[in-house]
């Protein structure tokens, strides 16, 4: 094994499983496995050392620039990356060159622009159960401790929930990755998530481990100073592991991380993964992309943090009605001052992503740019500072009051640093002239070899009399004079002979020696000057870390509370009144995202009232294709969004704040975890029967529907009334069964409500409005028409539909289903469907009849006579 191979397999016993980028001069080079794994999935061409050997050693490799490229493809792809530089200069180097792991890439560590999507967080999570000390008598559900940290940012929260809501607060999290303990059999990762998972060993979980590397990362003696209490032991445990982690992947150093959050869920609207999902709120069901879901449509803001934190305040609306006014207060106000807000968004378009600057300079992975676009950041603020004075809303003057000038800094980056930067401090050139003298006068030497080599060589042909003369270079004997044999009598005494050719020789001064140490020194010396100025530069700049990111901080609040006063302004939306009243009083309220993408005027305003005097449960009957669907959606939206501090799509809106928001909205199977479209709904609706509260707001999508006619229509109505009777919520419900209408005659807090059809020559026109009353009609075989169902299917399928149309009233025009706990309901054993049975003559004659006294044809001769009753009747 070769001294260089033999460092090779140090680094990779050094970073297990990760696969490792070798630094070889401007090549990063693989080996062995890594190197066949990495042609498949880079596209790289696979070579070999030593192809004559027996064993040949695989090998791929990329140009050095080509880094980030290719770990974004290696990442997306679902491996770890360890990159190995050389730490020393090869020219100063005794021997080998000495190279060291400089950082370990994984999904949740990444910190490079080239690999991060800059509107979005990139969060490394980890979960912890906890174990059960003995069985609960009361069958408590088991808590888990869940942590999360952007090492792009410094951002670092933990809290304790409850187990059964770990797929929910992961999915409002959104990690890259999480890691878990590996010799945890009662956890069991899903594999089937859209983050990937990486198993920790037990001891990185250890409590009093944890605990101390906490307060040894943010100086402190305990956590309580951060909200922590003695039940958050499992956050503690979560968090301990994720700063582990960061700190084994980030060996330069985690200075940005000052402070971790006691995450409290108390403070929040909770939603579940399933109606994040249903709601489209940051992603689409379709695409699972961003664009076309709610935080896609509303998003106007005009910088990285803002798209980031708007994001935040989007996933985790708030439930406290303080904090919700707070954030109206300032949007409402720069609604209301169009100047204003715009000199503030133009002012922001020209900030830079200061978040995560300051991590790269942190972690020690900062270039010239990044120092020069703190300082072009730095650079706005005056004029945003200014514009936001005397402002009558308390976070807005929050924002103003934080946004540190840090003129000192500002000034040292802007003297020192020139107009164009290179993104390496290695390409060099980037250090203004006239800001170190010793940098100046070294680069003027560099400049002037040139001149000064011309110069000598012109004095020498003139003092010698040698016209033919040359001033040449090599690396061997450096800078030396050439003269031709045949004027080699005009050699005069001070030329020191080096090197004989056959039709020349070369010879060497003292004073051209002596210029050779300058010159050849300066290029040299002005580099490693500039580089000792940049670790000057990075390091003041490190120095005001904690106020730069609280200038990061208020300047991403800025820029969200201005974004949705922009969207408010311009589509026309209102501030909603909150109250903590469990109503919902809508005006013509509008989808926000089809608000936005579909014509002006084009979408169809509709209104909601909820309130225990109109009805907390509204039953929506119509057509497919009329818009029940999109009704039920923009009415949780709407409030989704007012909770978060947005105006509205409304004319007027009136809003109760809910505690929790559910939406069981569509379904489909789940064939990874075994589970069918109907067991999936039910799962989802035993949550929403289970969790929601007084407070709740529900909104139910056909539910029953994947099972068989009888059974769906039994659930939906059992479902209605335990909603209405036990939990009393405001709940939307749109459905197809229109026998669930009948609950309005016996629920006092229900209503219906139908969408507007109008039918014309058999043509069926859909007015996408919501009016009161129920529908008497599915119109399935029209909107089946209108999908290009042949025209004999659909003939044949009104036959069907009106044999099978049965009328569920009984003769005074009553619902025949009684209401729950009527003791009639139990004496209707004999039940075969969930509508009672008529009363008809032929039973009456049926219970009189003695069969043991009838002879053969006296029981045959009442049978025809009923048998001619009944075709009689038909």
């Amino acid at each position: 094994m070769t001294p260089m191979m033999k460092q090779y397999h140090e680094a990779k016993a050094a970073c297990g499983d990760a696969l490792l980028f070798f630094r070889m001069g401007d090549f990063y080079e693989l080996f062995l496995d890594d190197a066949k794994v990495a042609s498949k999935i880079l596209g790289l061409t696979l070579t070999s050392r030593d192809k004559d050997a027996e064993n040949p050693t695989a090998m791929a490799g990329f140009p050095h620039h080509q880094l980030d490229s290719y770990l974004s493809k290696l990442i997306r792809a679902g491996y770890r990356a360890a990159v190995c530089e050389q730490v020393e200069d090869p020219k100063q180097a005794k021997g080998l060159v000495r190279r060291e792991i400089t950082r370990l890439v994984t999904p949740g560590t990444l910190t490079d622009d080239g690999l991060l999507d800059p509107r979005e967080a990139n969060y490394l999570a980890a979960v912890y159960l906890v174990s059960p000390k003995k069985k609960s008598k009361d069958n408590a559900e088991p808590m888990v401790g869940i942590a999360w940290a952007e090492l792009s940012s410094g951002r670092f929260e933990a809290g304790v929930f409850q187990k059964s809501r770990i797929e929910d607060e992961l999915a409002r999290i959104g990690p890259a990755e999480v890691i878990y303990r590996e010799d945890d059999a009662r956890f069991s990762p899903d594999t089937t998530a859209p983050w990937s998972w990486t198993s920790r060993p037990a001891w990185s979980f250890a409590e009093d481990a944890s605990r101390d590397a906490l307060c040894k990362q943010f100086s402190v003696h305990n956590l309580e100073g951060f909200g922590f209490e003695d039940t958050d032991a499992p956050a503690i445990r979560a968090a301990g592991a994720v700063l582990t982690y960061l700190q084994e992947t980030q060996p330069s150093g985690l200075d940005h991380f000052r402070s971790i959050s006691a995450h409290h869920r108390s403070g929040v609207l909770q939603i579940d993964a399933s109606t994040r999902h249903s709601l489209e709120i940051t992603r689409t069901i379709r695409s699972g992309s961003r664009e076309g879901s709610l935080l896609g449509v509303i998003d106007r803001t005009c910088s990285p943090m803002g798209a980031r934190l708007l994001a935040d305040w989007i996933a985790a609306p708030l439930i406290d009605h303080e904090r919700i006014e707070s954030r109206l207060d300032a949007v409402s106000e720069l609604v209301g001052d169009a100047r204003l807000r715009g000199d503030i968004r133009e002012t922001l378009r020209h900030t830079f992503d200061l978040t995560r600057l300051m991590a790269r300079i942190a972690t020690g992975r900062t270039g010239p740019r990044d120092l020069q676009q703190v300082a072009r950041t730095l650079a706005n603020l005056p004029e945003l500072k200014a514009r936001l004075t005397d402002r009558k809303s308390e976070r807005l003057g929050f924002v103003e009051a934080h946004l540190h000038l840090c003129p000192e800094l500002r000034s040292h980056l802007e003297r020192a640093l020139a107009d164009d930067c290179p993104l390496s401090a290695s390409d060099g050139n980037f250090i203004r002239e006239g800001f170190d003298e010793q940098l100046d006068a070294l680069r003027v030497l560099a400049r002037g070899g040139k001149e000064w080599i011309a110069a000598y060589q012109q004095k020498q042909m003139e003092s010698t009399g040698i016209q033919n003369l040359k001033v040449g270079y090599n690396k061997v004997f450096g800078y030396f004079l050439e003269v031709t044999n045949s004027q080699r009598d005009k050699i005069p005494d001070n030329f020191i002979r080096k090197q004989t050719l056959k039709n020349c020789e070369r010879f060497i001064t003292p004073e051209l020696k002596e210029y050779e140490e300058k010159v050849l020194s300066a290029d040299d010396q002005a580099s490693s000057r500039e580089q000792i100025l940049f670790q000057n530069l990075r390091q003041q700049t490190h120095q005001h870390l904690p106020i730069l990111q609280e200038v990061a901080m208020v300047i991403a609040e800025l820029d969200v509370l201005a974004a949705l006063a922009e969207i408010a302004a311009v589509r026309k939306w209102v501030r909603p009144q909150l109250t903590d009243d469990s109503i919902l009083r809508i005006e013509a309220g509008r989808h926000p995202v089809l608000d936005v993408t579909l014509p002006q005027g084009e979408f169809v305003p509709n209104d909601c009232v909820q309130s225990p005097e109109t009805g907390m449960i509204l039953l929506i009957t119509g057509p497919n294709m009329a818009g029940k669907s999109t009704y039920i959606r923009q009415i949780a939206l709407i409030t989704l969004m007012a909770q978060a501090g947005s105006f509205v799509p409304a004319e007027k809106a009136t809003i109760g704040i809910a505690d929790r928001i559910f939406a069981r909205v569509g379904a489909s199977d789940e064939l990874s975890r075994g589970q069918s479209t109907f067991m999936v709904e039910m799962v989802e609706t035993a949550r929403i029967l289970n969790t929601a509260t007084s407070r709740s707001l529900v909104i139910l999508d056909e539910i029953g529907r994947g099972t068989s006619t009888y059974d769906g229509l039994s659930l939906a109505w059992a479902i209605t009334e335990h909603l209405h009777e036990q939990i009393g919520c405001r709940t939307l419900f749109a459905t197809h069964y229109h026998e669930l209408t009948q609950l309005e005659e016996t629920l006092p807090r229900v209503a219906n409500l139908n969408v507007a059809v109008k039918e014309w020559n058999d043509e069926v026109v859909f007015l996408h409005r919501i009016v009161s009353g129920g529908a008497d009609k599915s119109y399935g075989i029209h909107v089946a028409r209108l999908a290009g169902i042949p025209k004999t299917v659909n003939e044949r399928a009104k036959d069907v539909l009106a044999q099978l149309e049965v009328d569920h009233r009984d003769s005074l025009d009553r619902p025949t289903i009684s209401a729950a706990g009527d003791s009639t309901s139990k004496q209707n054993h004999y039940q075969l469907t969930l509508f009672g049975i008529a009363d008809h003559p032929l039973l009456e004659d049926i219970q009189k009849l003695d069969i043991n006294s009838m002879t053969p044809i006296e029981a045959m001769q009442f049978l025809q006579a009923a048998k001619q009753a009944l075709e009689s009747k038909i």
